[in-house]
């Protein structure tokens, strides 16, 4: 179960990472601006905020089969428009359609890991579920390069359309919702239940300290590995496509690589979890801030560097998700969850978006393209992000440790809270 639903996930992963490669060719294939490029993006980003509580929901009364199953359809019939459109319009009406179906993946796993297995283990396959999920990324770095160089804009995303089709079939056969029931449905909920529970859930500290945990570790690299990074790396630091390739690929392997000592780090030491994520934010700044000083184009060793450590970030996102499952009760969970995703996918369509902004605000050379000088511009608006979620994290772990203190002994939290910070 858990197999098919990280596939679906990394599908996700993947076409949300394409544009990364595909961003010279669609801005030829368009004729658009950068903030018009980072459009498809954002817009594909937003759908997936936004719907995250939503899908929570879904998958609460409907299960996860159902609804990865549309997702998944949604997503290939959005890559077909894609793939065949030349009109800026519709593909971003495409992008939309993506993001729609984009948006339920992570749900169901995570949905799917809380029926299928014991409950000591479900912080380890959370841990686990995003990094490995982001393999997608990878076939959307170096292997997309080069199917667009030689299929082409068209036959190259209605091939990843296709095998949206075949994850498709695969659910609809494989996935049950729980051990001896295929689906899985729950009873309707009304507007007034629904609010007050996703209230509720916002006002316990957990949640809103997982959301900005997630908020400061998802951002830099999805700005990279979703857009940015490919032409920061060509048009900024001089380096060839092959290496933005590698580039790219390296940060996606550094993920996957850090997955694992995450989760025995948060299991060994809980009381300093929060410690782990504010030293993760001064580390991927510093680095960022020694690249975008550098004298002339930054060597591929200092840029190799870089994208480790911002990658290495990724697993400590999912760091969130713990403190959203101690702090609230199971019927609640779903919405929690999607409120800490919120956290990271914000954080990203803004820096994306930014980016896109002051790109195109920022000087050009003679052809027309971006300078240096405005990548070094536009990319410093990380800083103020970061700036913002440390300054929550660090005031809101201090609250979740006082209320932690203040539960009577006979009555703990759930999951021990108290046990963590």
């Amino acid at each position: 179960m858990w197999g098919v639903a990280v596939g679906a996930y990394g599908l996700g992963a993947f076409h949300r990472s394409s544009l990364a490669v595909a961003g010279i060719y669609a801005t030829e294939r368009f004729d658009i601006s950068a903030t018009q490029l980072a459009s498809f993006v954002v817009l594909q980003l937003a759908v997936y905020a936004a719907l995250q509580i939503p899908v929570g929901l879904l998958v609460d009364r409907f299960g996860s089969g159902r609804v990865l199953l549309v997702g998944l359809l949604a997503m290939s019939v959005g890559q077909v428009a894609f793939a065949l459109t030349d009109s800026y319009a519709l593909a971003l009406l495409a992008r939309v359609s993506v993001g729609v179906g984009d948006a339920t993946t992570f749900v169901c796993c995570l949905r799917l890991i809380s029926s299928w297995f014991p409950t000591r283990r479900i912080p380890v396959m959370t841990q686990l579920t995003g990094p490995l999920g982001q393999v997608g990324t990878i076939a959307a770095a170096v292997p997309m390069t080069w199917a667009l160089g030689r299929f082409g804009w068209e036959r190259s995303y209605l091939a990843v359309a296709a095998v949206g089709l075949v994850v498709a079939v695969l659910v609809l056969v494989i996935v049950r919702d729980e051990p001896g029931r295929r689906t899985l449905s729950g009873s309707a909920l009304g507007l007034a239940v629904v609010r007050s529970s996703l209230a509720q859930s916002w006002a316990e500290t957990g949640t809103r300290l997982g959301f900005w945990i997630h908020f400061s570790q998802h951002f830099s690299a999805s700005m990279l590995g979703l857009l940015w990074g490919f032409p920061f790396f060509v048009r900024s630091e001089g380096t060839s496509e092959a290496t933005a390739g590698v580039l790219l690929t390296v940060m996606v392997v550094a993920v996957i690589a850090m997955a694992p000592l995450t989760g025995w780090f948060v299991t060994r030491f809980p009381a300093r979890r929060s410690d782990l994520v504010l030293g993760s934010i001064g580390a991927v700044a510093g680095l960022w801030a020694v690249v975008l000083l550098w004298p002339g184009t930054a060597p591929v060793w200092l840029l190799a560097i870089l994208v480790i450590v911002v990658g290495a970030a990724g697993p400590m996102a999912m760091i969130g998700f713990d403190f959203a499952r101690l702090a609230n009760p199971p019927h609640r969970l779903a919405s929690a969850v999607g409120m800490v995703n919120q956290g990271g996918f914000l954080a990203s369509l803004t820096i994306i978006l930014v980016v896109g902004a002051l790109l195109d605000l920022g000087s050009r050379d003679a052809d027309g393209t971006y300078t240096p000088a405005a990548f070094t511009l536009a990319l410093s608006a990380q800083f103020v992000l970061w700036g913002v979620a440390a300054l929550q994290i660090w005031r809101l772990r201090a609250q979740f440790r006082d209320e932690a203190h203040r539960q009577p002994t006979s009555a703990p939290m759930p999951g021990a809270r108290a046990a963590d910070s």
